[in-house]
């Protein structure tokens, strides 16, 4: 009962404090004004993620103490998740060079990576693989793209606090299911602080979260998927497939413009997403899109690889078609016409 307290304790933490956030950059005019490379129409408030980084962070230790969590998985979400924030917050004040934020990710990784004890062995078509050194070197390259892909992805107002919400919810769901209960705290908790930011992020939003509540994000997800892979080889596809949106949009739009010769480190507006909310004239029906597809076509596809041990390669391929499909459709990666 304690634990399930604190955990509701975090969304309104979270809540207050990414209102006390919006007061405070509005006082200091640390405001995100709007430029050519802007999916937003008016300056607002920036650096509400904070909330989230501290609504999470600051349970971790309480629930190890209460056997809610371990402490080396503890260790791992604190040191990760903790720097990456810093790093996102110092760049989010004052421009940090890309090759220095970039050793910053990889850093952040190999400590998660260190606690976690690397990539587990991962199940392809029915095969068990176990990469050895080069999956440690494959699960650091994962953990700096989902933080940066996380961080492409945060565009247009609610966008990336739901896809978080809905990947940890739809896990969660899934682990009580599927009999992997002592999996449910952590992305629950990441949920609830999410939560308390969502309801001033809502489209229209009135604070956006910035590259320290971003990369963050990322990377805790991250941490998440690969905390679950060690319990079951199958639960590493069911939160590829759960942030499917994300990983489709981004990498499709990263391969693109990297064909282009584009710098990929420099804000664009070019992902489907984007688009999308041009198209369409907002950005509420897009998040509200997104949300729909989480939860009637990737959530009951996870659901498959969990419950009634669908093949995790074949479910996620299933699941990324349509999503290329839709990425495609709407002009990911290409350039915006004058």
């Amino acid at each position: 009962m304690a634990i399930f307290f604190v955990v509701f304790v975090v969304f309104f933490v979270s809540l207050v404090l990414t209102g006390g956030l919006r007061r405070y950059a509005l006082a200091r005019s640390l405001m995100d004004v709007p430029n050519a490379r802007s999916s937003h129409s008016v300056p607002t408030p920036r650096g509400g993620g904070v909330a989230i980084v501290l609504g999470f962070l600051s349970v971790l230790p309480i629930l190890a103490f209460l056997g809610g969590l371990s402490w080396t998985f503890t260790w791992a979400l604190l040191g990760a998740g903790s720097g990456i924030a810093l790093l996102g917050f110092l760049d989010d004040h004052g421009h940090i060079a890309a090759r220095w934020r970039l050793l910053g990710h990889f850093l952040g990784a190999i400590w998660a990576l260190f606690w976690l004890g690397g990539l587990p062995a991962l199940e392809l078509f029915g095969f068990v693989l176990d990469l050895g050194w080069l999956g440690h070197v494959l699960a650091a390259i994962y953990l700096v793209w989902m933080l940066n892909l996380y961080n492409f992805m945060d565009g247009i107002d609610g966008i990336a606090s739901v896809e978080a919400i809905c990947a940890c919810l739809g896990a969660c769901l899934l682990y009580w299911l599927g009999g992997f209960e002592n999996l449910i705290l952590a992305p629950l908790v990441l949920a609830m602080a999410v939560a308390g930011f969502l309801y001033w992020n809502f489209p229209p939003a009135r604070i956006f979260m910035g590259d320290a509540g971003s990369g963050f994000l990322g990377i805790i997800l991250g941490v998440l998927s690969l905390q679950a892979a060690w319990s079951s080889p199958k639960l590493l596809w069911v939160w590829l497939i759960l942030l499917g949106v994300f990983i489709v949009d981004a990498t499709l739009t990263l391969l693109r413009r990297l064909l282009r010769g584009d710098k990929v480190y420099e804000a664009h507006r070019s992902h489907a997403y984007q688009f999308a909310s041009r198209h369409y004239g907002g950005h509420l029906p897009v998040t509200l899109v997104v949300t729909a597809i989480n939860l009637f076509w990737l959530l009951p596809l996870a659901a498959c690889v969990v419950l009634w041990n669908m093949d995790g390669a074949l479910a996620l391929i299933l699941a990324y078609v349509p999503l290329l499909v839709l990425a495609v459709r709407f002009h990911a990666g290409e350039l915006e016409k004058a």
